[in-house]
């Protein structure tokens, strides 16, 4: 129950995203520790178990891929749990922020989280899964966490056979 997937469909992680991006945009708005919380609290779940216990990820994985996008494309699981790692220490800044009673400095904070996330929902790109790859690359993050990351068979949509 508290293992992340690997691999993962990216069009599950880039759902999930869009669904992150609308609730961070209420918790911009609304201000308030309890909306921070819930973000945070998402973050986590996702942390310790991928979509398994997350609302959003149940809901992206079981709902939103397989009747709206209908697409897989299977991509390596610790760079997107790094990347839900980095949410989860943004999104717990801002909580503490506003706890705090520091609002505009946790909107801020949740700003920036507002952008990664619509990044990785709009266009495909996860900046944790980049900073994961550079971080890997110069032996920061040893390879053995991840071997399939230089997989690139595990980057094609499923079915999809690689021309040899």
């Amino acid at each position: 129950m508290l293992t992340f997937p690997n691999p993962v469909n990216d069009y599950a992680a880039r759902s999930t995203a869009g669904l992150v991006v609308l609730l961070a945009v209420v918790a911009v708005a609304v201000n308030n520790p309890v909306v921070y919380a819930l973000l945070a609290v998402g973050f986590a779940l996702r942390v310790a178990s991928g979509p398994t216990l997350s609302p959003f990820g149940q809901l992206s994985v079981r709902v939103i891929v397989p009747y709206l996008i209908k697409k897989t494309k299977l991509v390596p699981g610790p760079p997107k749990r790094f990347a839900q790692t980095i949410g989860l220490v943004v999104s717990g800044a801002a909580l503490i922020l506003s706890l705090l009673g520091l609002g505009l400095a946790a909107q801020i904070v949740t700003g920036i989280l507002i952008v990664a996330a619509l990044l990785e929902s709009a266009l495909g790109f996860c900046l944790g899964c980049t900073v994961f790859g550079f971080l890997q690359r110069h032996g920061v993050i040893p390879e053995s966490v991840c071997e399939a990351c230089n997989n690139i068979s595990l980057r094609r949509p499923a079915g999809e056979q690689v021309s040899s």
